[in-house]
Formats: C-alpha cells, sequence, structure tokens
C-alpha cells in the first residue's frame, strides 16, 4: 500500500467511515466525495470476467480433458501417473518403460487439463517426463495452479512434479503477459529471466516492466528484481527490487494525466524504493498548470498489521481542500477480532499542518471497526463505526465523538447498478478546524447509480444530501471509458459547477 493511500485511509476512518472495506485494496478505486466508491465492485467483477475469460483454445482443452476422463477404464488414483492422450504423424510407445516420441504436427493432453504442442515430443507416461526439443506451445488450466499460455522453445517438464524449463517464451501467465530467455516451473511458483511483464494486452503494450529475475507466486505476489518501468520504448524510472500484491493490484507505478477546474492541467506520478526491510521511502509527485507543485514525500514501515510513517507535502481532497503537513507522523494498527467478520484499526496522527493562513500542531487518534461486506439476496451491506478525537493546538479546540457509515448496493443486471446509504460523524467542516478531507455536514445521505452502456462506455450519477441544513451539496455525473489498458473518467460536479479529467492506466 501506498502511503498516500495509506494517508487517505486513516484519515476517511476518523471523519466518516465511509469508505468500502473491501474497494481499499481493489483493482479499480472510485474518486468520489458521494459514496460513489461502493460500486467499485461493478467495475473490478467487469476487468475479473474479462481477464478471466476463455479462449477458444482453452475451451477446446477443457473439453479435450473432460472426453478423456470420460474414456478412462477405471479411476486413477492419486499416487499414480496422470494419464495422457497424444497424437502425430508418426507415433511410438513403449508400454513397458512407458517411453513415447511422436513427429509431425504433436498433440499432447493431460488429464491434468494441460497441452504440449510442437513438431517432435519425447517422453515417459511413468515418470511424467515431457521433451520439446524445438518450437512448442504449451497450454495449463490445472486446478490450483497458475493459466499458462506460452509459445517458446526448448522444454523440459515433469507434469508430474510440476518442475521444468521452457526457453525464449512469450505469453499470458495468470493476469500478466510476460515474455523471457527462460520461464522455470516449480510447484509454488514461476522463475522469469530477462523478462517482461505487462497487464496491457496490446501486441505492443503501452507500458510494461522488465527485470531481470521475475519471481511470480501464483494468487499471492510477485517479485521483480533490478525492474525498470517503460511507458512504450522509454524508461521512466528503476528500482533493485519491486513486489506486487497479485490479489490486490494498484494503479500507483505509472503516471496519471488530466484537467480539472481547479488546477487546470495536472500529471501526476509516484516513486518508491525499499531502503531497508520493511522500510519505503516515497515521491508522490503531482504538478498543475495553476498551482504549480503539489506533491508530497514519505518514509513509512510496515509489520504483520502495524504501520507507522513520517509524511511531508501537500494533500489534496476531491474537494480541493488541502492541506500542508510539515511534517506528520502516523501510526495505524488493524487486526481481525479472531474469527470475526470484524476488523478493528487503531490509529493515531500527530504532526504540524498548515491551511487556510493557519498553522497547527495537529493530533488525531481513535479506533474503528469495520464489517466485512454482507452479501444477501444479490444486496452488499457495508458497516463501519469509530471513535475519534482531534486536538489542535491552534485554538485549543478538541473534537470527539463517534462515526457511522451503513451503504447498501446491487448490481441488478449486467447493465446497471446503485447503491444507498449515510455517514453520521462528530467531525466535519461545521467543527473541525481544517476542512481538508472533512464532510461538509454531520448526518448525510449518499445514493448513485451506475448504467453501462456498452462493452467500453459506463455513465453514472452520484448524490449526496444532508439532512440539516436539508439540501443536495453534491450531485456528480461520471463517464467511463475503457481504453483496454487505460481508462479515462470524465466527472462534472453540478454543484460546484467543476470538471474533471483524468486519464489512467489500467491498475497494476
Amino acid at each position: 500500500m501506498t502511503t498516500a493511500l495509506t494517508t487517505r485511509i486513516l484519515l476517511a476512518l476518523t471523519a466518516a467511515c465511509a469508505v468500502l472495506p473491501s474497494a481499499a485494496h481493489a483493482s479499480y478505486n472510485g474518486d468520489s466525495d458521494t459514496g460513489f466508491q461502493h460500486l467499485d465492485f461493478v467495475e473490478n467483477e467487469r476487468r475479473e470476467a474479462r481477464a478471466n475469460r476463455l479462449s477458444p483454445e482453452q475451451e477446446k482443452l477443457l473439453a479435450d480433458a473432460a472426453a478423456l476422463k470420460k474414456h478412462l477404464r477405471h479411476p486413477v488414483a492419486a499416487d499414480q501417473p496422470s494419464p495422457i492422450a497424444f497424437e502425430g504423424d508418426d507415433l511410438t510407445y513403449d508400454e513397458s518403460t512407458g517411453e513415447f516420441t511422436a513427429k509431425g504436427h504433436v498433440d499432447i493432453v493431460q488429464l491434468e487439463v494441460r497441452r504440449f504442442q510442437g513438431d517432435y515430443v519425447e517422453g515417459n507416461t511413468r515418470t511424467g517426463d515431457v521433451s520439446v526439443p524445438d518450437r512448442a506451445h504449451v497450454l495449463q488450466l490445472t486446478q490450483g495452479m497458475p493459466r499458462v499460455t506460452l509459445d517458446g522453445y526448448r522444454i523440459n517438464y515433469n507434469y508430474q512434479k510440476h518442475t521444468g524449463a521452457m526457453e525464449k517464451a512469450d505469453g499470458k501467465v495468470g493476469a500478466y503477459y510476460m515474455t523471457g530467455k527462460r520461464f522455470e516451473f516449480y510447484p509454488d511458483k514461476i522463475v522469469v529471466y530477462d523478462g517482461t511483464q505487462t497487464k496491457c494486452g496490446a501486441k505492443n503494450p503501452d507500458y510494461h516492466l522488465s527485470a531481470e529475475r521475475a519471481e511470480l507466486y501464483p494468487g499471492d505476489h510477485l517479485v521483480l528484481h533490478n525492474v525498470k518501468f517503460w511507458l512504450k520504448n522509454k524508461v521512466i524510472y528503476t528500482k533493485k527490487e519491486h513486489e506486487v500484491d497479485v490479489a490486490h493490484p494498484m494503479q500507483r507505478n505509472f503516471p496519471r494525466a488530466g484537467y480539472d477546474s481547479n488546477d487546470g492541467a495536472w500529471v501526476e506520478q509516484t516513486f518508491e524504493q525499499n531502503v531497508a526491510p520493511r522500510v519505503t521511502a516515497a515521491e508522490h509527485i503531482r504538478v498543475t498548470a495553476k498551482r504549480g507543485w503539489r506533491s508530497s514525500y514519505d518514509l513509512g514501515w510496515t509489520n504483520a498489521g502495524a504501520r507507522a510513517m513520517v509524511t511531508y507535502g501537500i494533500f489534496e481532497d476531491g474537494n480541493s481542500e488541502w492541506v500542508k503537513k510539515m511534517p506528520s507522523l502516523l501510526t495505524d494498527y488493524s487486526h481481525r477480532l479472531g474469527r470475526s467478520p470484524i476488523t478493528y484499526r487503531l490509529f493515531s496522527e500527530y504532526g504540524r499542518w498548515y491551511g487556510s493562513g493557519i498553522h497547527s500542531n495537529h493530533w488525531q487518534y481513535g479506533v474503528s471497526l469495520v464489517h466485512d461486506t454482507i452479501p444477501f439476496h444479490g444486496f452488499r451491506l457495508d458497516l463501519a463505526a469509530g471513535y475519534s478525537i482531534t486536538r489542535e493546538s491552534h485554538d485549543h479546540s478538541r473534537v470527539q465523538g463517534m462515526n457511522v457509515s451503513a451503504f447498501l448496493a446491487k448490481a441488478f443486471n449486467n447493465r446497471f447498478a446503485a447503491y444507498v446509504g449515510g455517514v453520521y460523524t462528530k467531525s466535519s467542516k461545521e467543527n473541525a478546524l481544517f476542512s481538508y478531507d472533512q464532510e461538509d455536514y454531520s448526518r448525510v445521505l449518499m445514493s448513485g447509480l451506475s448504467y453501462r452502456i456498452g462493452e467500453r462506455d459506463r455513465i453514472a450519477v452520484g448524490t449526496k444530501y444532508a439532512m440539516e441544513p436539508h439540501r443536495w451539496t453534491d450531485v456528480d455525473y461520471y463517464w467511463f471509458h475503457d481504453l483496454h489498458c487505460s481508462q479515462i473518467i470524465l466527472r462534472y460536479r453540478s454543484k460546484q459547477n467543476t470538471w474533471r479529467i483524468k486519464w489512467e492506466f489500467t491498475p497494476w
């Protein structure tokens, strides 16, 4: 998790507890002041469905494996070699030793849903060895292992031990399009040497990473060594080591750009470096046409649910409210309550804040409780609560009290989804010294809906209503346009009469 995101989460929990818990690590994380992030699951489910969609050759492999299983004479014991079926123009098989060779348009299908293709293949059905000395194609849909579609050379693989190697290969492994001089396969990981990785499926991807060595632990994480970040054919920065949470990717490694009414044209980029075990330094660079540099810098430590971070710079929320932290220390500890669906978080922030001509020693601390998303009858219910105390040296103020939020969301079909919810907080712009990241009023209702008009386009509206003084404070309209490898988001805030357009790459 980037430090900037950590800061936002801490403050959101103390101010309103309105952030969708499951969306904090989502592939797509919405930018909203009306609770619209509670529909992030719609975008993420669509992206997941697209990423998991089977290709025609994958569907054929499943059908061929099912046919092979259907024609077995007897069940195969777990400790027995997995059956295979092979075709070719010239076949030889020694039943006593299990050795086989196949020449000319060879197609080998294994019961564990794996396929090998080449012009010459040799192996042994008893030991599980398969060797393709020349050009080869590998397809894997084995349960519990990553999906693999690779073209390369010189395969040596043991499908019983799940170990092997492949030279000069390219294709897709899990969610990543990859190339490499050498792929090594192990039961728990795949290692790629002198290769590239991207989530952009274009023939000439808009962005990619290259690394001397990449270690992919399926469903868990990806570790890259001596990595370079590329935009087209240009290296934008390098890192000695870079780790990606495969299950919860985020868009933070590549630049984002856009235009809004307050800042004019803008561009932002995050740079991270591991400076010690569990210690990361980061620069969050943001340059605007109207207000110049709006950047921040931090040094953070994480370990087993605990975080500590020193941050310095300018922070801005969705309402263009900002503060300068000069600096600030944040601490945070979160843990699940036993086997319950509730996660608690203890947090604190102390630092020197500046904004609206005011300097103050700002201290905020408290506890929050977040319930896992509750599914029922197609609906999703999100609940959160907390208690916080905020002290300011400037006016010796002390604001304390409960924060509660509840949101209900549902995707009614493949096109239409909606949400409704509310927030109660004791800390708002009405009694806070700084307006940054604060609700306008203590009691607000939020609602919105989303409608997909095509494969690449979605429109939406998000609203916020203050129960006192009984008025609509926000009515925001959105247009999402998917460019496959990147996305354009247009947002019009009708109550503020402001525009914002943002372009960003698909979350890595």
